[in-house]
């Protein structure tokens, strides 16, 4: 049984058979899923999901580049969510200094605000960094984000950088990127981390594992992932299904 901790169902990529997609991931050993809502257009998608089905739950946030976009009320909007049974995480939130969409001082701001809410709500919180290790470290450690924890998707910064982060209470999720041959550092840094802080993700319909690179991510692929991290740490499929499920539960208190 795989939880696949990052997903995005609820894209226009699966408007035409996201039942279907939905039903394969089920038959592939996906109990529970998380799907991410992170602006103002995913965020009601996302909720919707997750109240139509038993088995999807939500995380709500917003993403940094949009950051630009948030109003004074979107704060409140999310924070009242954040009481819904089904709303597991604050995400996905973070830096990204790859797309130039976001002033980053308009993201940092964001980003605070958003790891402050989740203090008070007591949620852990889902991280997108790109491009920003650093600065993501940096805010995590000034806004005191250890208290909460939470998940730093699909990592893709250095060991150094993941150590940091364990430290402060992160568990380091890996996803499609892990299955590729070129993948040098992710498969180097999860040689290191310790196994009850691994989580898996597809990030569907984004980031898709070989053998279907270029093709569209969907949730069924995250055992991919999993076939993969097995053969890396020299475990059995069945183990790293267990350990990533128990520490999905764990992390997002389900």
């Amino acid at each position: 049984m795989l939880i696949d901790t990052h997903t995005h169902l609820d894209s226009p990529k699966f408007d035409e058979d996201r039942a279907e997609v939905i039903e394969r991931a089920r038959e592939a050993g996906v109990h529970k899923l998380i799907n991410i809502g992170f602006n103002r257009e995913t965020i009601p998608t996302t909720m919707a999901l997750a109240e139509q089905y038993t088995f999807i739950y939500a995380a709500v946030g917003w993403h940094p580049v949009d950051s630009i976009d948030m109003q004074p009320g979107d704060l409140d909007w999310i924070a009242s969510l954040c009481d819904h049974p089904k709303v597991v995480a604050i995400g996905e939130i973070g830096l990204d200094y790859h797309w130039d969409t976001s002033p980053k001082d308009v993201q940092q701001r964001v980003f605070r605000e958003q790891i402050q809410l989740a203090k008070q709500k007591q949620k852990p919180i889902v991280i997108h960094n790109r491009d920003a290790h650093e600065d993501v470290v940096r805010l995590l450690r000034e806004e005191g984000a250890q208290e909460v924890g939470g998940v730093m998707h699909c990592f893709s910064g250095s060991w150094e950088t993941a150590k940091q982060c364990l430290d402060m209470n992160f568990y380091i999720s890996f996803g499609g990127p892990l299955t590729f041959q070129n993948a040098r550092v992710p498969k180097e840094v999860l040689a290191h981390v310790p196994i009850d802080r691994l989580l898996i993700e597809t990030d569907a319909p984004y980031l898709t594992p070989h053998p279907y690179r270029g093709k569209r991510n969907e949730s069924a692929f995250v055992r991919l992932v999993a076939n993969t991290m097995a053969e890396l740490t020299g475990k059995s499929v069945e183990e790293i299904a267990k350990i990533t499920t128990e520490n999905a539960l764990k992390c997002f208190g389900m």
